[in-house]
């Protein structure tokens, strides 16, 4: 049951990383109109308002069945209100790294969450298992091949992608803490409300300032943004970590990178006009080595069930 529950959790993280790989594209666009905070901000703030109504009927469907409704507790409320400020700073620092480094690089050294999260566990007394830490080391060479080419070096992009992953790692962990005491949809609606709120607060002190026709301008990044990468995909994150252990999700929510990569070159075969095309030699061992890594994570529960 346990295993099942598991492979229910990592089938929902799947889905999670192909959602964001494949939305990359649009927050890409919608930087080029808008401010990061001010791209961030609306966007949340969507995919806050999206999940409203799922919450109403989720509600209403558990009280007919008599079942209980979860209120506003203190756990609810502190576990939205962290998620959605590590959340921000981990969005807004890997938006401006990326003025500084490429897509490829920052894809790279943000999926270093999948070391930070074993290494932190490990000094809390929770040691992974053979297994994951092959997966882990796996996938970033499997990242590595994916996203950094020969000419590897640092800069100032890459230090604030840096220390984005440590942010994305906390997300992570808190989301762990929390999601097993709340309701899901709830906990993830109050992230985005949360992070959302910064966000627009921060745009009004924008340089250039904050212009509303770019906003609209750019309507459809934003949309396609806000409702399935918010609304959507990180609501199945904080519901998938009920039934996994954050290592094993880190390495699965990388995957990120590979259905971007992907999605860019289905884009450019069908004629769009995008960076990227067909898959190198290098880059196709990335991918098999990430999937690889997904396999190595899936081998403790398969010991169990035989």
């Amino acid at each position: 049951m346990i295993g099942s529950s598991k492979l229910k959790g990592n089938l929902l993280l799947l889905l999670t990383a192909f959602i964001w790989g494949t939305s990359f594209i649009a927050q890409s666009v919608g930087v080029e109109t808008v401010s990061p905070t001010a791209f961030i901000g609306i966007r949340c703030l969507l995919g806050s308002g999206v999940l409203l109504p799922v919450i109403f009927f989720l509600d209403n469907r558990r009280k007919e069945k008599g079942e209980p409704v979860q209120k506003m507790d203190k756990n609810l409320l502190l576990g939205g209100i962290l998620c959605g400020i590590v959340l921000y700073f981990a969005s807004v620092l890997q938006t401006a790294g990326m003025v500084y480094t490429s897509p490829g690089k920052s894809g790279f050294i943000t999926a270093l969450y999948m070391v930070f999260i074993p290494i932190v566990r490990l000094f809390a007394g929770k040691r992974p298992s053979v297994a994951v830490w092959a997966a882990v080391a796996v996938a970033v060479c499997g990242m590595y091949l994916l996203c950094i080419d020969t000419d590897f070096s640092i800069n100032y992009g890459d230090v604030l992608t840096l220390i984005c992953a440590f942010f994305f790692t906390a997300h992570i962990l808190v989301i762990d803490k929390f999601s097993p005491m709340v309701d899901g949809v709830k906990l993830s609606c109050l992230q985005f409300f949360v992070c959302g709120l910064i966000g627009i607060v921060a745009m009004f002190f924008d340089t250039p300032a904050f212009r509303m026709d770019a906003v609209i301008a750019c309507w459809k990044p934003i949309c396609y943004s806000g409702i399935l990468s918010c609304g959507v995909a990180y609501t199945l994150q904080v519901v998938a970590q009920k039934y996994t252990d954050p290592t094993s999700a880190s390495i699965l929510m990388s995957l990120e990178s590979v259905f971007s990569t992907l999605s860019t070159v289905v884009l450019v075969a069908l004629g769009w006009e995008l960076t990227g095309g067909a898959l190198s030699g290098r880059e196709i061992a990335g991918c098999v080595l990430m999937f690889v890594a997904i396999l190595l994570v899936q081998l403790p529960d398969l010991k169990k069930k035989i």
